[in-house]
């Protein structure tokens, strides 16, 4: 059972790492981009010598700096095979460079006990800092959904549920497929858990087959975003945030849809409507 208070004093270590254009690319790789030699938007996350320059997605930020599999540590007590990645946040304070060394700076900051039987929430704050001179670059905002370890007793309180998605029909609609290794290739840029790739860890976690990254969905709504609401400028993208609600299998279509308002404000989905599944709900983002 998870243990609450060791947790939520939990000290992370600095981490330092470097990243470069072969490391962005094949991050874009893992979103899916490319499946469309002809496409020049794409070419820009994936070709080093653009004739347009080269540009690194924005939601590359939150696989950086991560501390790794430290949930997996037995004095945490969690019960980490059974846990879920359950809402993802992204601040961007400034672009990413093509290449850089990072510091990503870790923290707990708050765990929720949602009751017996119902689970316990697990929020987690990081900072992408440039090494050579101290710059913020984004801030990473994250909530697991810990299966198992519901009635461990933590004292924190659940945020309000998020503001509804407009009733309208969607003002932009982006479809983007994913491939049938997409996992494979996704988890080469840092998570490697393997409920991703193994047939018999995926049933273990309650999965009938691997299935895809939520950071890799929440990478193609960053794609959409760019394309439909930033005028394929991922400079403009100042934030995005989302609650994962349905499992992505490695293959299928995601469907975008943003609701554009005042003020730089989008609201947005992520839908697979093979299965009429929402993936990502409650979507947010600002754009400059």
């Amino acid at each position: 059972m998870l243990d609450w208070k060791i947790v939520l004093d939990w000290r992370f270590a600095d981490v330092e790492q470097r990243y470069d254009t072969r490391d962005a690319i094949l991050y874009a790789l893992g979103l899916g981009c490319g499946q469309d030699p002809m496409d020049e938007a794409d070419l820009r996350y994936l070709y080093e010598d653009h004739a347009e320059g080269f540009q690194v997605l924005p939601s590359l930020a939150v696989v950086l700096g991560g501390p790794g599999a430290w949930m997996r540590d037995p004095r945490t007590g969690i019960e980490w095979v059974k846990s879920l990645h359950g809402e993802q946040g992204l601040v961007m304070h400034a672009p990413l460079p093509a290449s850089a060394t990072v510091i990503g700076r870790n923290r707990v900051t708050d765990i929720v006990d949602k009751g017996p039987g119902k689970g316990a929430l697990l929020m987690m704050e990081r900072d992408i800092i440039e090494a050579s001179t101290g710059r913020l670059i984004a801030t990473r905002t994250s909530t697991s959904f810990l299966r198992a370890d519901g009635g461990c007793g933590a004292p924190g309180v659940a945020k309000p549920r998020p503001e509804p998605l407009p009733t309208r029909a969607p003002d932009a609609v982006v479809d983007i497929g994913t491939r049938p290794e997409g996992a494979l290739v996704y988890r080469l840029s840092g998570d490697y858990n393997p409920v991703h790739v193994s047939p018999q860890v995926a049933r273990k976690a309650g999965f009938d087959r691997p299935i895809l990254h939520g950071l890799c969905t929440f990478g193609i709504a960053c794609r959409a975003l760019i394309k439909a609401a930033c005028g394929g400028s991922p400079d403009r993208l100042g934030a995005m945030s989302g609650r994962f609600s349905a499992t992505v299998y490695p293959g299928e279509t995601q469907t975008v849809e943003l609701w554009r308002e005042a003020a730089g404000r989008v609201r947005f989905r992520s839908r697979v409507l093979a299965r009429d599944v929402t993936a990502i709900d409650f979507g947010e983002a600002t754009i400059r």
